[in-house]
């Protein structure tokens, strides 16, 4: 394939798959199967890494994030991302109507309010220059690199506009939000209280690769400033919107009079169980922008829209029991069991209780009737105790683990009691499922019943066992044939060489997840080298804690953990980091990228940057060494100009790595 033909191709297949994604992210109505979609990005990665100058930062195999940031830079928002009035009842709702009709408003748009983290996307050209979290309403954080890894995020828009920005609400679906919290649960981490909690941890990581596997979605509400097109009302900007690509707020209706507002107010209200997503109210806006500007803003909200709040759904029941679970950590998680309660849409009968301060804050004893609601409308939660049953006595996590009956003791700096045996059958369990997981060592076909199987036939005993397993013990097994025993073992053989962060992380030290362990393995580059480090070595990288830190070094000196390392070792698991960085001539500087470069992409310039011990950032500022500049550049270049900050050619920038 020549270079014109390899450009053809490419165009192509980035607008199929584009369409394809358009259908399965936005419109929830795939047109091919999964191995067909992985087939044509297969396709479009070969012909970009065959050549690379064809590659596009809107190519969707741009999506998933591989770069982390230290720090977010601010972005002073244009256009004001404010707050709206908050309203709790119809008569507040009719008041409204009431006061902006007699200003002259007849058109009422009302939409669901989505539960998530409000955002701005800028587009130049119909291509996605920068996304900002909305911070203050004044300044928020760019966080450009985590908005690209949203599938629905369109990295280049239907048309060419000049110019729009658009207001968005990021979230997390009910699906995704209940996945994450299983994987954290069996993890030992501490779970996030609702979506919306979830969608704004995982927006704001540091590292965009964390950000890409969260299964974010966003819709978009709102144009904040547009340039090349004019728009009239806030139907037609949705309308619009939903033209150039945007996956818009859904089910917006435009209603005339105050008897349609609050009638369809109540039938979002009562469609909201039903949803895939979270709202937390309804939105009724003045729908004519015009009249929007008369109506006007007080210094926090605007007079021409309100938000109607849905009051949280509760039920009142018994408390049966409460269970003791045992995590990978040996973490002693209590769980309420009470009498069944329909709730916000599905039958609960259990929900955890999270530690001893918060059953004791609230009073929960055994007999109890207890509130209980779903944080989210997903996780169930006891809301508070009613009342306590007779002769009830104060509930105590018991101080030995319900599994093997080993001491169990409060950790000092947590509110969480942890099993004190390391053989615990219940930690083995989790720590293995943890350790073959997609994001550890990602041993394919290493799943929870198999793994029970394995620990049940006294296969393993710890996670150095799997590589000493053979075919014939495998074949023995109820479920494996030769080809699943034979794929296994191939699949343990070949974690064998994955990355050394992936194994840092699949120990399971407390407190250290993926970015974490990467960032010890940047610093110390093999595991003698972080197994021998000390606490104040460790916490002077960046993004450690003393608390971390002393995590690292208390699992690094446990004997079990010692010997399971040299365990690995003997069985050739990969020990040592390769970092992408090949020198430090970049330390200290800070980049901004700009226009279209002669031959680099803007992902490759990055890339060479932060190989060099660079970082690149999405705005100009003070602080900015260097503004790298290409053709077509834009305000980027204006306001580098005005910071009196160095800006260099692509040819400039080539010299500096040659140096």
């Amino acid at each position: 394939m020549d270079h014109n033909e390899a450009k053809k191709r490419a165009e192509e297949l980035r607008t199929v798959i584009e369409k394809h994604n358009r259908n399965y992210y936005d419109l929830d109505a795939p047109t091919i199967e999964d191995d067909q979609y992985d087939a044509l990005m297969r396709e479009l990665r070969s012909i970009e890494s065959e050549f690379p100058e064809l590659m596009t930062p809107e190519s969707p195999t741009q999506r998933v994030g591989g770069t982390a940031s230290a720090t977010f830079e601010k972005v002073q928002h244009v256009v004001q991302m404010g707050s709206l009035q908050d309203v709790f009842s119809v008569e507040e709702v009719e008041a409204f109507i009431e006061r902006v009709s007699e200003q002259g408003a007849d058109e009422f748009a009302v939409e669901p309010k989505i539960d998530g983290l409000s955002v701005s996307l800028e587009y130049e050209n119909g291509v996605l220059v920068r996304g900002s979290t909305r911070g203050d309403g004044f300044v928020g954080e760019d966080i450009t690199a985590n908005i690209r890894t949203i599938r629905s995020v369109p990295l280049k828009l239907n048309e060419a506009i000049p110019f729009i920005e658009v207001r968005g609400e990021v979230y997390m679906s009910r699906k995704s939000f209940a996945a994450l919290c299983e994987e954290q649960e069996k993890n030992g981490e501490q779970l996030p209280k609702n979506p919306r909690n979830a969608a704004a941890g995982s927006l704001r990581q540091k590292d965009s690769r964390v950000t890409a596997q969260r299964n974010l979605d966003i819709f978009c509400f709102n144009v904040q400033r547009i340039e090349g097109k004019t728009l009239t009302s806030h139907s037609e900007s949705l309308d619009y919107m939903k033209k150039l690509g945007f996956c818009v707020v859904p089910d917006y209706i435009v209603c005339h009079s105050g008897d349609e507002v609050v009638d369809r107010i109540t039938a979002i209200g009562e469609s909201r169980q039903g949803l895939p997503f979270d709202i937390d109210g309804a939105v009724v806006k003045v729908n004519d922008f015009s009249l929007r500007e008369e109506i006007g803003a007080t210094t926090k909200v605007p007079k021409w829209a309100v938000a109607f709040k849905y009051p949280p759904e509760e039920k009142e029941t018994t408390l049966n029991d409460i269970e003791i679970n045992v995590g990978r950590t040996g973490a002693l998680t209590p769980v309420a069991i009470f009498d069944p309660v329909f709730l916000a849409g599905t039958t609960v009968s259990r929900a955890i209780l999270h530690n001893q301060d918060i059953i004791t804050d609230k009073d929960i004893r055994i007999g109890d009737r207890i509130v209980v609601r779903k944080a989210g409308d997903i996780i169930p939660e006891v809301v508070r105790s009613v009342a306590h049953a007779e002769r009830s006595q104060p509930y105590f996590i018991p101080d030995t683990c319900p599994i093997c009956g080993a001491e169990a003791l409060r950790d000092e700096d947590e509110a969480v009691i942890r099993c004190q045996n390391f053989d615990c059958p219940a930690q083995l369990l989790r720590s293995i499922e943890h350790f073959a997981s997609r994001n550890a060592m990602n041993i394919d076909g290493l799943g929870e019943a198999i793994v029970e199987q394995l620990v049940n036939e006294g296969l393993i005993k710890t996670v150095a066992d799997l590589y000493e397993l053979d075919i014939q013990e495998l074949m023995a097994l109820d479920r494996f044939g030769r080809k699943s025993a034979e794929n296994l073992l191939v699949s343990i053989e070949n974690s064998k060489k994955n990355p050394l962060d992936r194994l840092v992380f699949a120990l399971g030290i407390r407190g250290i997840g993926q970015r974490a362990a990467t960032l010890l393995c940047e610093h110390f580059g093999d595991m003698d080298g972080i197994m021998n480090a000390f606490p104040l070595e460790i916490s002077s990288i960046e993004g450690f804690g003393d608390v971390m830190a002393q995590s690292v070094y208390n699992a690094m000196q446990e004997p079990h953990r010692i010997k399971l390392i040299e365990r690995l070792k003997s069985h050739g698991v990969n020990m040592t980091y390769k970092s992408s960085k090949v020198s430090d001539k970049f330390a200290g500087l800070t980049f901004v990228l700009t226009g279209t470069l002669p031959t680099y992409t803007r992902d490759q310039a990055k890339a060479l940057i932060e190989q060099n011990g660079g970082k690149c950032s999405g705005s100009v500022s003070k602080k900015t060494s260097y503004v790298l500049a290409g053709e077509e550049a834009g305000s980027k270049l204006v306001k580098a100009n005005e910071l009196g900050v160095t800006v260099i050619t692509e040819e400039q920038f080539n010299s500096m790595l040659d140096d």
